[in-house]
């Protein structure tokens, strides 16, 4: 995987990054993940990473109504 530049930005998201993306605290997310309700996350190593197609479409199932969305 190519190093992301900045028009090109990295297709996984820390918890962090995610949570900006969302504009919603770290703690939501830790939360959404506890409950299983948020967008897809997964671990790697000991990182919880997200895939930002993911947020993508979790935001627009949000939009939609379409309620918690998880793969």
């Amino acid at each position: 995987m190519p190093a992301p530049t900045a028009d090109q930005p990295a297709d996984l998201l820390t918890i962090g990054e995610a949570a900006e993306l969302l504009r919603a605290p770290v703690a939501t997310l830790r939360y959404w993940r506890h409950l299983g309700s948020g967008p897809h996350s997964f671990r790697l190593g000991r990182r919880v990473l997200y895939r930002r197609d993911d947020l993508h479409v979790w935001i627009a199932a949000q939009r939609d109504g379409s309620g918690p969305h998880r793969r």
